[in-house]
């Protein structure tokens, strides 16, 4: 067949997904969901996965007001909305030496597994809710530890928890199990050889990464407060759209209205605490003593300085003021805000944030691109231990004799539950 790849290139490109797999980190961390591609095709690259039901319950033998409460099945939109690519084109003199397109195919492969891996760390380091504030540089355990207490006392499961470090806050760790060099502990000898700290720490499968997110700095300016009382948020598992029908709702963002004093200089991945409304245990709905904590999602009026804000938040203030059953089961706060309770920045040096999460919470969807057939393209398809699939093609040029190479990957990320994922912050004043 004229267009068919040479044996040089077959195991060029079987070494190239070998490759792209060894580079990866925080994608082998999460859930790959593997979705029908003509069906994802069918449905503009969009699918909506239920979250799971968190039901209440009730004292006594009476269940008349058990009955009386609607149950509410949340779900979240999955979008396979990024394609990336690399392309180079070689001379036929070039090509004398089948390692330059080898070369040069295999750093094109490694930017797209560092770029799978940065949309997840920016999509956690973005809306992971669960936020960590240290004064302090990173020193280990104990870091670690109180990212495992906020999760276990609001009810996340402990299974397939992971935690990735940015590669300075990682060797500080590792610095710190290095220093008593004639300890007979062997995890003091690989700190110190290796730079390297245990694969599990405080119940956290613990990873090195090169592509932290960073999260610029907050001005809280004179008095940030909540603009408004009864700012709460009732959940629905889909709305009425007069001539579509029901639609499903994304429930993880909340829209308030915030006031900002002078010198306000709020940035969209803020994180922050509001006065008097503490974090509860999902399931239980004790009260965990701890506030909790939001994220900006983004400013649609005011630009985060002084005077009326609006924004959107995550997760939604669930407060059950309204006593409905979905408020009751997807309970996260003790209280609706006051109208005027004081909003305090977490987030007030600029840096690298490091990244948790627990299970599912953060999934990736590997796509599928697929050229027509015999249209003058050379293709070759590969998927890769991870569920990626990459796309190799190739167009020669008879006029000058050059051949166009050409790599793709698309995919989608999710951040599923952002009340299951989290960042922490080091260094903070």
């Amino acid at each position: 067949m004229a267009n068919d790849f040479s044996k040089e290139e077959r195991v060029m490109f079987d070494s190239m997904l070998e490759r792209f797999d060894n580079t990866l980190v925080a994608s082998r961390c999460a859930l790959t969901v593997n979705t029908d591609q003509v069906m994802m095709e069918r449905t503009n690259d969009i699918v909506w996965y239920p979250q799971p039901y968190i039901m209440p319950t009730y004292s006594g033998n009476d269940a008349t007001t058990a009955f009386s409460k609607d149950v509410a099945q949340l779900s979240v939109p999955a979008s396979i909305n990024m394609q990336k690519h690399g392309a180079f084109t070689l001379t036929a003199r070039q090509l004398r030496d089948q390692q330059q397109s080898e070369r040069i195919g295999k750093g094109i492969i490694q930017k797209l597994a560092n770029d799978i891996d940065i949309d997840i760390t920016n999509g956690v380091g973005a809306l992971g809710s669960v936020v960590v504030k240290r004064t302090v540089a990173a020193t280990g355990f104990d870091d670690i530890a109180l990212c495992e207490s906020l999760l276990t006392e609001q009810g996340v499961g402990n299974d397939d928890r992971v935690y990735l470090a940015n590669t300075r806050d990682y060797n500080n760790m590792a610095g710190n199990i290095a220093k008593p060099q004639t300890s007979a502990n062997p995890l003091v000898t690989t700190a110190y050889t290796k730079a390297k700290v245990s694969d599990d720490v405080a119940g956290f499968g613990l990873f090195k990464t090169a592509n932290a997110y960073r999260q610029a700095a907050t001005v809280a300016g004179t008095t940030p407060t909540m603009n408004g009382a009864n700012q709460y948020y009732v959940p629905v598992g889909s709305t009425l759209t007069v001539g579509r029908g029901n639609l499903n709702v994304d429930n993880r963002f909340q829209t308030i209205n915030v006031t900002l004093g002078a010198g306000a200089a709020w940035v969209v991945g803020s994180a922050f605490t509001i006065a008097g409304v503490n974090a509860v245990n999902h399931i239980t709905k004790a009260d965990t003593g701890q506030l909790k904590t939001f994220r900006l999602v983004s400013i649609t009026s005011g630009g985060g300085t002084s005077g009326a804000n609006v924004w959107v938040i995550t997760p939604p203030i669930i407060s059950a003021q309204g006593a409905t059953g979905p408020e009751l089961q997807y309970q996260n706060v003790t209280a609706t805000p006051a109208a005027a309770a004081a909003l305090v920045p977490l987030n007030t040096v600029s840096t690298l944030v490091n990244p948790f999460w627990q299970g599912d919470a953060v999934q990736i969807f590997p796509g599928r691109l697929a050229p027509a057939p015999n249209s003058g393209l050379a293709t070759m398809t590969g998927t890769t231990d991870t569920g990626f699939g990459l796309l190799m093609t190739r167009q020669g040029e008879i006029n000058t004799l050059t051949t166009k190479y050409r790599f793709d990957a698309i995919w989608g990320t999710l951040i599923a539950q952002p009340e299951m994922a989290g960042i922490e912050l080091f260094s903070q004043t």
